[in-house]
């Protein structure tokens, strides 16, 4: 027996029931006081003590045997909210009661009252406190008054609520509501967690599982049931992509909007019987009409679905494109190939709130690029003055949550792919930028041919973009440039890249940044494009540079007096 850690996390309160200690039966610290005399002492729960678990045969509950310190350490700093338990009054027990949720459930899951200023109402309102706890300390707090008016504790850290009672199973429950975790309590699944702020349509930032990913790591099954409209379906598709398909599992409830409702309905019985009905995601690499029926059906009515664009209007007219896809960017050197890039993630972000990693050997020193990006997403070049003030705050916090950077003594494509995974999972990013490919090697391709070589690299990473639903960006340069008859540097194509016509092939999308030194512009050629919808081929889109914020500005719009990168002070 280890009465140090389970799992990886640390005990802080070894046997806190104080339970006869290895004993395998005994009573249950939940309901064996409540019980009539002659049944007080009767043996009526299991002890697991190497799972750290206990499970009571008669009031169906399971329970801890232990309590534990936190996993993982945390470089933000978050309000801490004081711990004011009150016990609910007669009048909201009475109301959970015909929630279908009874005192026990409320006191197990620690669910207290109080007044709280409401900002929907502007006053103090009675309100419900669901209490978030991790690792046994009060993080979090939601309130909801009568109205069905909800905030959080501001300035509070982001997490599941009841996480602690998924240490030591192997499975887990997340659901979109506070009275769905306590609905499944009731019904003897304690491992149930919710999210803290429901479901939205852009759901990528999901910080409470950022916060919260290492309770996930010896998960062997995770049960999505979440609501089934348009933002429940959009949190359940970043959910599995996130936390990995081969070990999620979809719930539905029916002719139920969600748990409690299906609990109200039916019966705890058959709301367990629910979730144990939950069907895995669909096999990998296998497709039938029913899997995607919902996509079909989409297409018929309202045809090619819309690409994502970067938010530079004279070249979201001309291109767009699918996450799960790779782009190849080329030009010939300096010609602002990285710098276009950078423009494109921070438009990503702006428009759809992408987190990016970035593998850039070329783009070293790191706080150099990530300068470059905090001036793009300041549309302005950070003073001495600012360093410190709000605005600096707000800005290094984005940059800080948003964009990654991979710093390696030796990149190779192996070792980028498997941190781009763990960044999807801790981080949720939806963007990879490797900039330049021939800097980060395949070490495991043992072929000597360029083109054979060239076809693996790519399509190592369109596995990763499709297995992670994540748009690559590469950055390649062209080996061989050819001057016209005036002596100017021709523009070169995807051909022009070492491997040839496997560029071309195989990519996506194809992208062109090429500068002109006497107009002093940059424009952006749209080489390739794998669906008619998403752009032009041979299109183009002209920029100037804007010195203060490295932004590219549409031709149209800024003086001929503006210097460019290269003629920056």
């Amino acid at each position: 027996m280890n009465n140090t850690e389970i799992n990886g996390f640390l005990i802080d309160t070894f046997n806190q029931y104080d339970l006869p200690e290895g004993k395998r039966e005994g009573t249950c610290p939940l309901c064996s006081s409540s019980r009539k005399p002659e049944n007080k002492k009767k043996k009526c729960a299991s002890y697991d003590w190497e799972r750290g678990l206990g499970t009571c045969h008669n009031c169906n509950q399971s329970f801890q045997l232990h309590t534990y310190q936190r996993k993982g350490e945390k470089d933000k700093i978050y309000i801490m909210p004081e711990v004011q338990y009150i016990p609910v009054s007669t009048k909201v027990q009475d109301w959970f009661y015909s929630r279908g949720i009874s005192q026990k459930t409320l006191d197990a899951l620690k669910v207290s009252e109080g007044q709280e200023y409401m900002p929907q109402t502007n006053k103090k309102e009675n309100a419900i406190h669901f209490n978030y706890y991790v690792g046994g300390e009060l993080i979090n707090i939601k309130y909801r008054d009568g109205r069905k008016n909800f905030k959080l504790y501001k300035g509070a850290e982001k997490v599941f609520y009841n996480i602690d009672n998924t240490i030591g199973h192997n499975d887990c429950v997340i659901v979109e509501g506070e009275m769905d975790a306590l609905s499944l309590y009731e019904a003897g699944i304690p491992n149930a967690i919710s999210v803290p702020n429901g479901a939205t349509l852009n759901s990528n930032n999901l910080d409470y599982l950022d916060n919260c990913i290492d309770y996930f790591a010896d998960k062997q099954k995770i049960i999505i049931a979440v609501d089934q409209d348009e933002p429940g379906l959009a949190l359940q598709q970043e959910l599995i992509r996130r936390l990995g398909a081969e070990i999620c599992y979809v719930a539905s409830f029916e002719d139920c909007k969600d748990a409690n409702e299906y609990l109200l309905k039916h019966s705890a019985n058959a709301l367990v019987e629910r979730i144990k009905q939950a069907k895995p995601v669909p096999l990998e690499n296998v497709t039938t009409f029913n899997d995607i029926e919902n996509e079909i059906t989409d297409f018929v009515q309202n045809g090619f679905k819309k690409g994502y664009q970067v938010g530079l209007q004279n070249f979201d007219d001309i291109f767009s494109t699918y996450t799960g896809q790779f782009i190849t960017v080329t030009g010939i050197p300096s010609s602002g190939k990285s710098d276009f890039v950078d423009q494109m993630v921070v438009g990503y972000n702006v428009n759809y709130q992408w987190k990016t990693a970035f593998a850039s050997p070329e783009n070293a020193p790191t706080f150099l690029h990530a300068h470059k990006i905090m001036r793009k997403v300041w549309q302005d070049m950070p003073r001495r003055s600012d360093i410190g003030g709000e605005r600096w705050k707000q800005i290094a916090n984005h940059v800080n949550d948003n964009f990654f950077f991979i710093d390696m003594e030796r990149y190779t494509l192996e070792s980028v792919l498997k941190k781009g995974a763990e960044l999807v999972k801790r981080k949720g990013i939806k963007c990879l930028v490797i900039d330049p490919f021939n800097k980060i090697r395949d070490i495991d391709s043992k072929t000597e041919d360029v083109n054979r070589y060239t076809m693996e690299y790519l399509t190592k990473i369109e596995i990763f973009a499709k297995k992670y639903d994540v748009l690559v960006i590469i950055v390649a340069h062209p080996t061989k440039m050819y001057r016209d008859k005036d002596g100017n540097l021709e523009e070169p194509n995807m051909y022009n890249i070492k491997g040839g016509g496997e560029w071309y092939d195989a990519s996506y999308h194809g992208l062109l940044v090429h500068r002109n030194y006497e107009e002093k512009t940059v424009k952006a050629k749209v080489l390739k494009v794998k669906f008619q919808n998403l752009g032009e081929n041979g299109a183009e889109a002209h920029f100037r540079w804007e010195p203060k914020s490295g932004c590219f500005i549409p031709h149209e719009q800024i003086g001929v007096e503006e210097k460019m990168p290269w003629e920056a002070d």
